[in-house]
């Protein structure tokens, strides 16, 4: 029986050791950032007389309990803040949607002079921070008498450079071939795009939509600014407030997050499914 090598036999093996390591370095990397939201999650079970910071995490409550839950929903006016925070959110992605969707298209298919600097600048925009015209954009909404509604929520998420950028590169994905033959039926350009550039391009709107859902529901720094009626607030102003200046009680805040984050987990479960390539070309016959 001939005798292995022992070097050759490390080096075959070694690619299998290699990705083991990789698996390994991803596993670690996603319990890192999922541990997070299982300790909150399980925090927002445990009663009044379990202790929550010991060694090592307890993540299964002894006793599990609803009931702070319970005291989260009656002792603020969360339903409120769930209506707040669906009105903006919904109105941003459907007027998002519609507004880069339009930009997007004479970028894509329409040729016109200046059309790549436009685009340059456009996207140039995505490396603007926020904070750079937080205040501007304040005083525009203070003038325009937009404080403490829901107009000014949405003011600064009209439209977003990633939006018209994402949809541009969607656009440019449809063949020719289902534009012209929508121009020989008589389309106008505005036609084209409602009649063969929106369906052709799902899997794009749905994806911008999910990305600027999570945005708009998550967003706290400007409503924090722009609101001081309790009444307006949305849910991420309304879980701070349940870290009081005189108490804190992390089970109210765990509690208050999960039911915070609930919706935002939902849309993108519900939604997943429609991220699938389309296959724009199988209606043109080569």
């Amino acid at each position: 029986m001939p005798s292995v090598n022992p070097l050759k036999q490390a080096i075959v093996t070694w690619p299998h050791w290699r990705t083991l390591a990789l698996y390994g370095l991803l596993l670690l990397i996603a319990i890192a950032m999922v541990f997070p939201m299982v300790w909150l999650f399980s925090t927002s079970f445990k009663g009044p007389e379990e202790s929550l910071l010991t060694t090592p995490p307890q993540l299964i409550p002894r006793d599990p309990t609803l009931d702070n839950y319970r005291r989260v929903w009656q002792q603020n006016p969360f339903g409120q803040y769930f209506l707040n925070s669906t009105i903006v959110a919904v109105l941003t992605v459907v007027i998002n949607l519609v507004l880069c969707s339009l930009a997007a298209y004479p970028l894509a298919r329409l040729a016109f002079r200046g059309r790549d600097l436009i685009l340059a600048l456009i996207v140039a925009t995505i490396m603007i921070p926020f904070q750079i015209v937080m205040i501007p954009l304040y005083i525009l909404a203070v003038n325009l008498g937009l404080r403490n509604t829901y107009a000014g929520l949405i003011l600064p998420y009209l439209a977003s450079a990633f939006g018209i950028f994402l949809m541009r590169q969607a656009f440019q994905g449809v063949p020719k071939e289902l534009e012209e033959a929508a121009r020989m039926d008589g389309c106008s350009d505005l036609g084209i795009w409602w009649n063969v550039m929106i369906p052709a391009t799902r899997p794009a709107l749905v994806t911008l939509g999910i990305f600027v859902f999570i945005g708009t529901w998550s967003e706290f720094l400007w409503p924090l600014i722009l609101l001081d009626r309790p009444e307006r607030y949305t849910l991420p102003l309304g879980v701070a407030q349940l870290a009081g200046s005189f108490s804190l009680d992390w089970r109210l805040v765990a509690a208050g997050s999960i039911l915070s984050v609930l919706p935002a987990i939902a849309v993108f479960v519900l939604l997943q499914r429609f991220i699938l390539p389309t296959e724009t070309s199988s209606g043109v016959k080569g």
